[in-house]
């Protein structure tokens, strides 16, 4: 049996916002289990929102969850519900975010822009929640796992790139089928013109040197933070390669990396809290933040 409540955001998050706290949430949802989701706005657009899902117990660490759909519009933190129940079942706190996709308000730089919102937001939120923030990894699947490792090295950005100046920034960060690699992905057309249509450029054009610099990992690193590169040798959507290049190249750049190819599963799989590419991920939460 669940229990949801609304409020309106209007005046009252304003206020809150111009007072250094955390806007109120917009909506509140209990589960037969105790857990308790809020969600809370970052902007104006429908798709700046966030959900912090509370277990019923104190929380273990905090994850945050990126959703795929290679930048565009009409995916949502929808895609990630199984895998966020998973990891509240277990006491982790999950904070699930949306962003602007391409289409409706998204690409470089809102889509950017909207990602380091949302995690900033955090840094409000969770300690207000009573969630501490000293914990915290982000998992991204897909265009989400280019995200999340993008998230983790905000701090390496300049002043004027859009991200810059984290108010908060995880300590790991996970990336599942990810587009790791923008140049790379660009230049063999992975996603069928996916990265020109986030980046706002020809869909033939190489990704210039400056963009590359402060919007993909591989050409950001060292990110300075553990990371797990997880692929399954099956997944035709993002090709494994993108994943098993950027594994060494972090390495030697001076990143810990855990590469993990799984064997028999594709794309989906990592949005499956029962394969063994969730698995991974769930080990390697365990090792970095408890």
């Amino acid at each position: 049996m669940l229990r949801r409540r609304t409020f309106l955001a209007g005046s009252i998050a304003a206020a809150a916002a111009l007072a250094g706290c955390a806007p109120d949430p917009v909506g509140e949802l209990v589960d037969e289990d105790g857990a308790v989701t809020t969600t809370h706005e970052y902007g104006d657009d429908p798709a700046q929102v966030c959900d912090l899902i509370l277990p019923s117990g104190e929380a273990r660490g905090t994850v945050i969850l990126v959703h795929g759909g290679f930048w565009q519009a009409g995916y949502d933190r929808s895609l990630e519900d199984a895998v966020a129940a998973d990891l509240v079942a277990d006491g982790y706190a999950v904070w699930n975010v949306d962003y602007r996709g391409v289409g409706a308000g998204g690409g470089y730089p809102a889509t950017f822009a909207d990602l380091a919102a949302a995690v900033d937001l955090l840094a409000t939120v969770g300690p207000d929640a009573g969630v501490a923030i000293d914990r915290v990894a982000i998992v991204g699947h897909s265009a989400g796992g280019h995200l999340a490792l993008w998230a983790a090295g905000r701090h390496l950005l300049p002043e004027d790139a859009p991200g810059a100046n984290p108010a908060l920034s995880p300590i790991a960060a996970c990336s599942q089928a990810g587009v790791n690699d923008l140049v790379a992905a660009q230049a063999e057309s992975v996603g069928g013109g996916a990265v020109a249509s986030i980046l706002g450029i020809g869909p033939d054009v190489p990704v210039p040197a400056d963009l590359a610099a402060t919007t993909s990992p591989q050409q950001m690193l060292p990110l300075g933070v553990p990371q797990l590169i997880v692929t399954g040798d099956a997944d035709v959507l993002v090709p494994p390669w993108l994943s098993e290049d950027y594994a060494p190249v972090a390495t030697a750049a001076g990143d810990d990396v855990r590469l993990e190819v799984v064997a028999g599963e594709d794309h989906f799989a990592h949005l499956d809290p029962g394969s063994d590419c969730w698995a991974q991920v769930r080990a390697w939460l365990i090792d970095v933040i408890g």
